[in-house]
């Protein structure tokens, strides 16, 4: 395999990188991915606390949907206050702000005295998601050299799902006595590990160079770099990027030559919740027991998933750097689209029988896995990965924001759906937006892997197809 250098950034591994990279680099996407572990756990709490929660205050399926979906309102607002932020503080104070937050709404959260408190309290947490969601893979990505980028990246998507299993084992544990506020309130922990972490970590390189603090620039890269690398190589090209395309705000998103990567990145955010994924995590439990299972089937259903979206995790992690992130998706999507298909087709038989549960469960566990390595792994890398440097902020805001609006949609229709076409037809539809969404990473999806952001954007700027100056480069 032919060497490169950093600065070339194509395919192959980067000169400096092949002897392994510094610790520094792990331990900015581990503290950082822990937003993710907090986004997955205040996302997927809910489904084990709803079962109590919907009998303690007496709540209607509109007012379920309101107490699940609000969290998704205050993330669009949380995506589109982090982006400005940053542009403005930087990345590293933003994620702080962020931990502060979290802990705030969790508290917040477990104290609620009543529906109205709760749905305040859900709103700040989606605050901090959305911070996070938008904040944290763009921390990661700029700070990650290319070789090994794709992987700690996916760290932030596995920290999701470890987030949504430790939710689900939590909501199981404490199922007995209906203790909705301690679920609640133990978010408060890796909140502050958060912010107590990112005390500790470096700002953004990219983002240094873009204020025009070289020299800042080259310290912190100097501790993620391996000994010996020339960071002031890889600064060079990164002011000759920046200097190209000069920091812009949301007027410039309609400038021709990046809509490829704008249309990639909206696309895959409007997709990773238009395949059902949130669907099945935040609804799951509520679904199998009006399906006719137990509680504590449903529940122990409820762990079985997160295991999968950790185990999905795990494997998607290694597949977007060794497989590629364009081949992943078009391996794993298609079985994502069938296990949904089967979903459905099983519902529409006798309701409790032993061969229909064990059907349902097999496939829902499939689609969780397939789903979760083919886009779900992919979704948080792809937008920070391909817009370019002068707009990365409103960028990945709008595409965060585009992800919420997608996720809020699904959660605020799921359980009317299900009262109004049935759960086989909710699911038939959310299997065809699997096999809309494979046509459209075949149609316009180029292959980044290996790819130094700025060979990225030159790629992007030639004009054409972008898919196509993307293989060539």
């Amino acid at each position: 395999m032919p060497e490169l250098t950093a600065a070339t950034g194509s395919t192959g591994t980067p000169a400096g990188e092949r002897h392994g990279a510094p610790a520094m680099v792990y331990a900015v996407a581990g503290v950082s991915a822990l937003g993710g572990l907090l986004f997955g756990y205040d996302t997927g709490i809910i489904s084990g606390a709803l079962l109590h929660l919907r009998d303690d205050m007496d709540l209607s399926s509109r007012e379920q949907e309101v107490v699940v979906s609000v969290i998704l309102l205050g993330a669009m607002a949380g995506a589109l206050l982090a982006g400005r932020l940053a542009v403005r503080h930087g990345r590293r104070k933003v994620v702080i702000a962020v931990a502060v937050v979290f802990a705030l709404g969790a508290g917040a959260a477990a104290a609620a005295p009543g529906v109205g408190a709760l749905i305040a309290a859900r709103f700040v947490l989606g605050l901090a998601v959305g911070g996070a969601s938008n904040m944290v893979p763009v921390y990661i990505a700029e700070a990650a050299p290319a070789g090994i980028r794709g992987r700690l990246m996916v760290l932030f998507q596995l920290m999701v799902a470890c987030g949504q299993l430790i939710a689900y084992l939590c909501g199981w544990a404490l199922s007995d006595g209906g203790d909705w506020r301690t679920m609640f309130a133990l978010a408060v922990l890796p909140a502050v590990a958060l912010g107590v972490g990112m005390l500790f970590l470096p700002e953004s390189p990219r983002w240094l160079v873009e204020r025009g603090r070289r020299e800042a620039a080259a310290g912190v890269l100097a501790r993620l770099r391996p000994a010996g690398t020339d960071v002031h190589r890889e600064i060079d090209e990164i002011a000759e990027v920046a200097a190209a395309t000069p920091v812009g705000g949301w007027r410039d998103l309609r400038q021709r030559w990046m809509r490829p990567a704008l249309l990639i990145a909206v696309g895959i955010a409007a997709f990773s919740q238009l395949t059902g994924i949130n669907a099945v995590v935040y609804y799951a439990p509520t679904i199998l027991v009006d399906a006719g299972f137990g509680d504590s089937a449903a529940l122990l259903t409820g762990v079985g998933i997160g295991v999968m979206l950790v185990v999905a995790g795990v494997v998607g992690a290694l597949a977007v750097d060794r497989v590629g992130r364009r081949r992943t998706m078009l391996w794993f999507l298609p079985g994502s689209g069938i296990a949904m298909a089967v979903m459905a087709l099983a519902f529409l038989g006798p309701e409790g029988s032993a061969a229909q549960r064990w059907t349902v469960i097999v496939a829902l566990f499939a689609y969780i896995l397939c789903n979760g390595i083919g886009i779900q792994a992919v979704v948080w890398l792809i937008g920070p990965e391909i817009v370019p440097l002068s707009v990365r902020g409103p960028a990945t805001s709008l595409a965060t924001v585009t992800l919420w609006g997608v996720d809020l949609l699904i959660a605020v229709t799921a359980l009317t759906a299900i009262q109004t076409i049935g759960r086989s037809g909710t699911f038939f539809f959310y299997a065809l937006m699997n096999v809309v969404c494979v046509a459209f990473v075949v149609a316009k999806v180029p292959e980044t892997r290996g790819r130094s952001l700025e060979s990225i954007e030159r790629a992007l700027h030639r004009g054409g197809s972008f898919r196509k100056a993307l293989q060539k480069s």
